[in-house]
């Protein structure tokens, strides 16, 4: 390799160009609006302690007869589905008919260190699913599972599975031992017990310090580099900011629950290999004969494909449906391709099983 050629001509444009771009940044900055998430108009219609179910109002009345319940991750607030106006996976299944539900499950503080998967899946889950049959009418539900979320609604589904019409799971890890799951080989060996005792909660901010050394470089470094690029850009500055606020608008984690699905997912596998119980209710993924559609990102850093395609060898349907989403973790639900692919698969899946 030989030495580095440095043109001046162009070192000097590349610094003239910096300059402009930190020179427009001061009238940027001032003019920025104030950045928020979960954009689209929604009503409280439920709550359970901290946790709070929503139903999302779109600009027509939903023609599905029965309504869609998205069950999130606990280690982020769920607005990551409704980020902003035109990067909204709730505002285009709303555009197309689907009656959307949401469950925020709050900050947890002290009080809740000792809540347990059974407190949040066969407790929460259970009696948001409850209200929404209840309410509408009907014998089951359509449930949308995300991430961690979707493990607690192959779980959910799996113990109550005739409260269930269809089931659909996003970016959902299912075999948590494939060789590429950097999240796993952290954690197998980690001491949770030791862990959980010492903190009580897990801190949202240690959570978020893990997630980001996945991809030190590219994470850290990066993206506030290509930062200076978009100073001048008003419209992509905001969009910069509304994502690094979610990211860094986390909840603590209860103590106990992340103890639990550390130990039986994380270390255990037992989703696949068996042997599973959430409180005293077993779970056996042969029980979820009703449609699933599985959707997983291609690039996905933090679930690795292997790990979601899984899904189709453990579960007892005949109506199985995969969808690889070229994206990671984040673009499946903010790309523009999300936007153009993800929700209008998601509402023709169900409508024809409706």
């Amino acid at each position: 390799m030989g030495p580095i050629r440095i043109e001046p001509q162009k070192a000097l444009d590349e610094a003239l160009k910096l300059q402009q771009k930190l020179s427009a940044a001061t009238q940027t900055l001032r003019s920025l609006d104030p950045v928020t998430f979960g954009v689209t108009p929604k009503e409280a219609v439920f709550k359970d302690d901290k946790v709070t179910l929503y139903r999302f109002k779109g600009a027509k009345a939903p023609t599905a007869k029965t309504p869609l319940l998205i069950c999130y991750a606990l280690v982020n607030t769920p607005y990551m589905v409704d980020l902003q106006d035109d990067r909204s996976l709730v505002k285009n299944l709303l555009a197309l008919g689907e009656d959307v539900y949401l469950i925020d499950w709050g900050y947890p503080d002290g009080s809740d260190k000792y809540l347990s998967l059974d407190d949040y899946i066969n407790g929460y889950l259970r009696r948001c699913v409850d209200f929404l049959r209840a309410s509408h009418g009907v014998d089951a539900i359509n449930l949308l599972g995300i991430c961690q979320g979707g493990a607690f609604s192959l779980c959910f589904t799996s113990i109550y599975p005739d409260k269930v019409k269809n089931l659909v799971t996003m970016v959902t890890p299912v075999d948590f031992h494939t060789p590429d799951n950097m999240l796993s080989h952290w954690t197998r060996e980690l001491d949770v017990d030791l862990f959980v005792d010492t903190l009580g909660n897990v801190p949202a901010d240690l959570m978020n310090y893990c997630y980001l050394t996945l991809k030190p470089v590219r994470l850290n470094q990066q993206k506030y580099i290509g930062l200076i690029d978009i100073l001048d850009n008003k419209a992509e500055l905001e969009n910069f900011l509304r994502m690094e606020k979610w990211i860094f608008d986390s909840p603590d984690q209860a103590g106990e629950a992340f103890r639990q699905f550390i130990k039986d997912f994380y270390q255990g596998n037992k989703l696949v290999n068996g042997g599973l119980s959430i409180g005293d209710k077993p779970v056996d993924l042969k029980n979820i004969r009703q449609p699933v559609l599985n959707i997983f990102a291609e690039q996905d850093h933090l679930v690795p494909p292997a790990a979601s395609r899984a899904l189709e060898k453990v579960v007892g349907t005949t109506d199985y449906s995969q969808i690889a989403f070229k994206g990671g973790h984040i673009g499946i639900y903010v790309s523009g391709r999300a936007q153009r692919d993800v929700p209008p698969a998601i509402h023709e899946w169900l409508a024809k099983r409706s």
